[in-house]
C-alpha cells in the first residue's frame, strides 16, 4: 500500500528552516575522524553528502573538548583543524541541498584515561564507575573510574559547550543538537543512578536538571534558539545511566526547556537500540509539555513512522542504522523499496568499506 502522500514525506518548518521531509538522520558514531587531529576528513564529507536527502542530518556526536571525548577517532569541534574539516562537510551537504546540525557532546564518565589529557581520570557528577565499555585503539575496553567534578569546574564545561556552538557557526552548520542522552554527561547529572551529589547539582529534580539547563541558557545567549535542539533518553539504560524517577525529572526538564523556546527535543523512546517498551513511560506527556518540535527515535520502521507522524505523536522521525546502509533512505521509504542491511563489523573505525560504499537503489540496479 502506498503512503507517499503521508505527512512523513511532506515539508516541515523547524524554526526558520524548511525541511523537505520529516525524516531525520540520527547521530551515529562511526570513529572515522583523522587520526591525530580528530578532524573530519574528505571521507566524512562524502558520507554526509550521500545522505543529504534526509529532511535533516544530525551529525555523529562531536566532542567539545578533549576532556569530553570518550572514544577514539570521534570528531571534535574545538580546534581550528576540526572547524575547517566540518566546514568542508557542511559545504558539501549544502551543495547537495541538505541541512545539517552538529551534535555537541561531553561524554563525562564514559571515557578511558588513554583518551584524556595526561591520562587523567574522566569526569562525572560522582565518582561512580559505569558498567560499560568504550572503544580505544586496541578495541573495546572497560571505561575508567571517573572523578567527581568540583562545582567550580562546571562553568568551564558550560563554556566549552558555548565554544562548540560558536564553532558550529564558524563551520557553517544550520544548527546544533546538545547531547543530553545515552548516559553521557548531561544525562549523568539528570539521573540519580550516576548522580549522588549533595550540592546544588544533585538530590532534587531541580538540582539534577541544573547543569543541562545552564548549558542551554549559556548557548541561547550566543546562538539562535530556533536552531537549537537537545537529545534525551528518559528511560534508556544506555551506558549504565538509570534513574528512579524518570517521569518527574524529565517532565520538569522538558517543561523548563519549553520556556527557553528551543527548536526541538529529540527523544529516544525506550531502550537505545533495544525495545521501545522496556518500561512504562508516557512520551506523549513530554510532547505535550514542549512547545517546539518533537523528534521521535528508536526502532522505527516505515509503517510506524507514517503512523506516528500522521497521528501527531511526533513531528519528525529519526532513523539511525537504516541510514548507514541506505544513503537514499528517504527515497526507499517513499517507494516502500527494500532496505539494505548494514554490516555491523564496519560500524566503528576503518575506511570507506561499510561507510561510503553502500549503493543507492539506482546504483544497485545498474
Amino acid at each position: 500500500m502506498s503512503h507517499d502522500g503521508s505527512p512523513l514525506f511532506q515539508s516541515f518548518k523547524l524554526g526558520e528552516l524548511t525541511l523537505p521531509n520529516r525524516i531525520v538522520m540520527a547521530p551515529l558514531t562511526r570513529n572515522r575522524a583523522a587520526h591525530g587531529t580528530d578532524a573530519p576528513n574528505e571521507l566524512n564529507a562524502l558520507y554526509y553528502e550521500q545522505r543529504a536527502s534526509a529532511g535533516l542530518i544530525i551529525t555523529e556526536a562531536t566532542q567539545i573538548s578533549q576532556q569530553g571525548q570518550g572514544y577514539v577517532w570521534t570528531p571534535g569541534i574545538y580546534s581550528q583543524d576540526q572547524i575547517d574539516g566540518w566546514k568542508h562537510v557542511t559545504k558539501r551537504v549544502h551543495a547537495a541541498n541538505g541541512r545539517i546540525f552538529v551534535q555537541l557532546w561531553h561524554v563525562g564518565r564514559i571515557s578511558h584515561t588513554s583518551l584524556q589529557v595526561n591520562d587523567a581520570a574522566p569526569v562525572a557528577p560522582s565518582a561512580i564507575l559505569a558498567k560499560t565499555k568504550t572503544y580505544v585503539e586496541s578495541g573495546f575496553v572497560d571505561v575508567s573510574l571517573p572523578r567527581a567534578l568540583a562545582a567550580s569546574e562546571i562553568p568551564g564545561i558550560v563554556s566549552d559547550f558555548v565554544n562548540g556552538a560558536l564553532n558550529a557557526g564558524k563551520a557553517g552548520f544550520d544548527g546544533i543538537e546538545i547531547h543530553g542522552a545515552n548516559g553521557y554527561l548531561i544525562d549523568q547529572f539528570l539521573k540519580n543512578g550516576p548522580n549522588h551529589r549533595t550540592d546544588t547539582y544533585g538530590g532534587s529534580v531541580e538540582n539534577r536538571a541544573r547543569f543541562g539547563l545552564e548549558v542551554v541558557d549559556a548557548i541561547v545567549k550566543v546562538y539562535p534558539k530556533n536552531r537549537i535542539g537537545i537529545r534525551l533518553s528518559p528511560v534508556s539504560p544506555a551506558n549504565d545511566a538509570v534513574t528512579s524517577d524518570p517521569s518527574q525529572v524529565f517532565g520538569y526538564f522538558v517543561s523548563e526547556l519549553a520556556k527557553r523556546g528551543i527548536a526541538y527535543i529529540h527523544v529516544i523512546e525506550g531502550s537505545t537500540g533495544g525495545p521501545r517498551d522496556n518500561t512504562k513511560f508516557n512520551f506523549g506527556a513530554l510532547r505535550k509539555a514542549f512547545s517546539g518540535a518533537y523528534i521521535a527515535n528508536n526502532g522505527y520502521d516505515r509503517d510506524l513512522a507514517i503512523k506516528d507522524v500522521s497521528s501527531g505523536n511526533a513531528d519528525l522521525i529519526a532513523f539511525g542504522k537504516a541510514f548507514i546502509a541506505n544513503p537514499d533512505l528517504v527515497e526507499r521509504l517513499r517507494l516502500d523499496a527494500p532496505l539494505s542491511i548494514p554490516n555491523s563489523n564496519t560500524f566503528y573505525g576503518g575506511g570507506a568499506e561499510g561507510y561510503t560504499d553502500y549503493p543507492t537503489m539506482l546504483k544497485a540496479a545498474e
